[in-house]
């Protein structure tokens, strides 16, 4: 059975307040098997292209990011072993998020030097929210 898009509830999140990687992240965690408030706290940093700077990635894309490491590490500290099944996952997140808008890069998507915007905020966190379900959940999804 297909898994209903949680994209709108991210979206609602964000619009509530959330930052942008705060609303992907605390959309999906219980799904990843993650307390939301420990995610909320992890990742309010994040947000508006890193720290409110808008000079980083993107927050929305950034926790789906954040949310690949919970699907696939295997937190094994003594020998790291999943970190490249990790960066596979983000980057075809990356690389789907990029082909509809162009770029990560927050100043960009917000039009910070063109006065252009390419993707606003809750359309990023929407495409990113997405992008979890296609790319992170698809095997829930069967």
């Amino acid at each position: 059975h297909r898994m209903e898009s949680r994209a709108e509830q991210a979206v609602e999140k964000y619009l509530k307040g959330y930052n942008c990687a705060q609303a992907v992240v605390c959309t999906y965690c219980d799904l990843f098997g993650a307390d939301q408030e420990l995610m909320f706290k992890a990742t309010e940093g994040l947000g508006r292209g890193m720290a409110g700077t808008f000079e980083g990635t993107c927050g929305a894309v950034a926790g789906a990011c954040v949310l690949a490491g919970l699907k696939t590490s295997t937190a094994n500290f003594e020998k790291p072993d999943s970190k490249m099944k990790t960066y596979g996952l983000a980057k075809e997140v990356i690389r789907r998020f990029e082909e509809k808008n162009q770029t990560i890069s927050c100043h960009v998507l917000k039009g910070i030097e063109t006065k252009k915007v390419i993707c606003s905020c809750p359309d990023c966190v929407r495409d990113a929210a997405r992008l979890v379900e296609e790319v992170l959940l698809k095997d829930e999804q069967q």
